[in-house]
């Protein structure tokens, strides 16, 4: 989510659709995608024991990221579907087909703030990626880096709110596709980013392709994948004014980056290599 973006419906107009089962039949399938990365999440005892709260993670993956499975899928086993938890996405998500009318269904909504109010009016945890594009196409050799591109609508939304803030660091995550480059100037000259507002025409290394655009299907390697729950941030004492005061604002965001950056160079110092890591787990599995 990004400042600066009103968006609030899709176009078949209120975005607020989550179905409860429909999103536990979803179980089975993120089960699939968290066995595959052998996920493992640390901190849970962290989150508040309900909302509304926001949790911010970095975005890594390419065009298959699954970041939101690693989530969801101990978010299904310790809170079960019923307990609202909503997923902000970019408007594009919403307009593919067949599978574009089903997002709100499960929890994803148009990024904005006036979404993520209501949910946070509805006592609804909201799970925001706030690097974006910008942050799941960032080259290989980026990969341990947190990077939300300035991206501080996410904090103005807090502080609005006045809802707790919980990070949530990823690694490995990255690990599982061989970026390239952005390609920004490619979306500019495509024309991709004034008519799609997408500003980046990423390119990786597919596998068994070489290099192509990221939207060719790729394999995703398998990577062990470790999420860190950080300690809940209070901005709360600030009041919705800090919203819109630049220097507190500024000030969050170097806060919660900082943290976040601090937890992912402690897990890739734990875990320097998840491919090989995750690889020696199958042997293991296999035996």
């Amino acid at each position: 989510m990004t400042a600066g973006a009103p968006r609030s419906v899709t176009r078949s107009g209120d975005p607020f659709l989550r179905d409860p089962r429909l999103v536990a039949k979803l179980a089975p399938l993120v089960r699939v995608v968290n066995r595959y990365f052998a996920t493992e999440v640390r901190g849970w005892e962290r989150l508040p024991t309900q909302g509304p709260f926001l949790v911010v993670g970095n975005h890594s993956g390419g065009a298959e990221t699954v970041d939101l499975a690693f989530f969801l899928g101990r978010w299904l086993a310790e809170r079960g579907a019923e307990t609202p938890l909503y997923a902000l996405a970019y408007d594009l998500f919403f307009n593919y087909p067949i599978v574009g009318p089903l997002f709100p269904r499960l929890g994803t909504l148009p990024a904005s703030r006036e979404n993520a109010r209501r949910a946070f009016e509805e006592k609804g945890v909201v799970v925001v990626f706030p690097g974006g594009d910008h942050e799941v196409f960032r080259a290989w050799s980026r990969r341990n880096t947190i990077d939300f591109g300035g991206h501080v609508g996410f904090v103005e939304t807090a502080l609005e709110c006045g809802v707790l803030v919980v990070p949530m660091t990823i690694h490995g995550a990255h690990q599982s596709t061989f970026v390239l480059t952005r390609g920004r100037r490619i979306a500019r000259w495509t024309g991709l980013a004034s008519w799609l507002h997408v500003n980046v025409f990423p390119i990786v290394w597919n596998i068994p392709f070489g290099p192509v655009p990221a939207f060719v299907p790729s394999v995703t390697l398998p990577s062990k994948v470790t999420v860190e729950i950080g300690e809940p941030l209070d901005w709360r004492h600030y009041g919705p004014d800090a919203a819109r005061d630049p220097g507190i604002v500024r000030q969050c965001y170097d806060d919660i980056t900082t943290r976040m950056q601090a937890t992912l160079d402690r897990l890739a110092t734990e875990t320097p290599h998840p491919i090989l890591s995750r690889l020696a787990g199958f042997c293991r599995h296999n035996r």
